[in-house]
């Protein structure tokens, strides 16, 4: 019989997260691997999503959303970032932000069309792109601080892009953009007439007293910026596919024009549920990023006593951590040597990459896990019998 497999699925046929998981379960492990919260669902949110199933929402909203949490992620913006947003026109609810990225290319990218990519960047990107038929452009960021150069960026910038796609605060460096870069980039998008697509899932969840910049509120980036967010990080509820956009009535009449021959609508009576946690008090989202912060540090003390050397996100669910290429073919051989040694599981940085060869010498560890997990974890790591080679210079 024929192959059933789409040829351009063939790349994608083996995850490493798949892959990362089964070895944990295998060996007892604990699983730093995965990016699966392990904080409470607010309260309100269980009970908001049973009084909207006991009062009938269980049909089909539109394909925009429901009014209810398009508003409310319209109060979000103005509260948070101080900008002004018509919830009627310029918001739609999306299957969680993948959905979002995955709209997005299908309604803004035709084939040829290019797409700047920095890299290392989370896994739906690239492929989005390439099943849109639009070509992926790399600019790699560089251990330690994965700072964006500005010249760097502009060479890959040509009469052929079309869009920008950036994840901010970033996965899976743990970089928060600044002011100059984003500068930079949305002087790129303006002189270039492009797009930029950005995902903020990560939005609430910045450390160190840090603090997230909406790209769409830099001058002239209003009009051309789609921002997306959503519910599964900041509410813990990555099994709801609760997500939004934000952007320009053209750019939603695009997004929902495609959604409506795929997913067609987030799943209705959690809509209304999440309408009702981004109405909580300021207090619960500085309470989610001091309680990130807590687990991310007992990450970081870990991994001082360790082998490794570890890089300090400021924003985000994860950290990098260096190894020795000298000893290690790749970052999934280094993984599964700690999973044996030291009893943690983290994910190889190579598939973040267009081409793995380009991967640095690290693996990412997250720190999502409950308290008692991440305590667990930081005791394995720092008894770690693994070899002192593990380490390299990064610095």
């Amino acid at each position: 019989m024929r192959e059933l497999m789409a040829a351009r699925l063939e790349p994608y046929r083996a995850s490493i997260f798949e892959e990362m998981s089964a070895l944990a379960r295998r060996s007892g492990a604990v699983d730093l691997g995965s990016g699966t919260p392990g904080m409470a669902l607010p309260e309100v949110a269980a009970e908001a999503a049973a009084e909207a199933i006991a009062a009938g929402w269980n049909q089909y909203s539109p394909v925009a959303g429901e009014m209810a949490l398009r508003r409310a992620v319209a109060g979000h913006a103005a509260r948070f970032y101080g900008e002004t947003v018509d919830p009627l026109a310029e918001v739609s609810i999306t299957c969680g932000v993948t959905e979002g990225v995955e709209a997005a290319m299908t309604a803004f990218i035709d084939p040829g069309d290019e797409v700047v990519v920095l890299e290392p960047s989370y896994e739906s990107y690239v492929p989005s792109i390439r099943f849109a038929g639009g070509v992926p452009v790399p600019v790699t960021l560089h251990a330690p601080d994965f700072r964006l150069d500005p010249d760097r960026l502009a060479l890959a910038f040509s009469p052929r892009t079309k869009a920008l796609i950036l994840n901010n605060p970033h996965n899976p460096t743990g970089k928060v953009f600044g002011q100059s870069e984003l500068e930079a980039i949305a002087a790129l998008c303006r002189r270039f007439d492009v797009l930029a697509i950005v995902d903020e899932v990560y939005e609430h969840i910045v450390f160190d007293r840090g603090r997230h910049i909406r790209l769409s509120r830099l001058p002239g980036m209003r009009d051309r910026t789609l921002t997306l967010s959503g519910a599964s990080k900041t509410f813990s509820c990555t099994g709801w596919r609760i997500g939004w956009a934000i952007g320009p009535a053209s750019m939603q009449e695009a997004l929902n024009n495609a959604r409506q021959f795929s997913v067609f609508c987030a799943p209705t009576p959690l809509q209304l549920a999440i309408a009702r946690c981004l109405e909580l008090e300021d207090r619960y989202f500085s309470e989610l990023a001091s309680a990130y912060e807590a687990r991310r540090n007992i990450l970081l003390g870990a991994l001082a006593h360790s082998p490794f050397r570890a890089l300090r996100p400021a924003g985000g669910l994860f950290a990098l951590a260096s190894f020795d290429p000298r000893e290690y073919a790749d970052g999934r051989e280094c993984c599964y040597e700690l999973a044996r040694q030291s009893g943690v599981v983290a994910m190889p940085l190579d598939t973040f990459y267009l081409e793995p060869r380009r991967a640095e010498p690290l693996i990412r560890f997250t720190f999502c896990r409950p308290l008692e997990i991440m305590l667990e974890a930081g005791r394995r790591l720092s008894s770690s019998r693994a070899r002192a080679s593990m380490a390299t210079g990064l610095s």
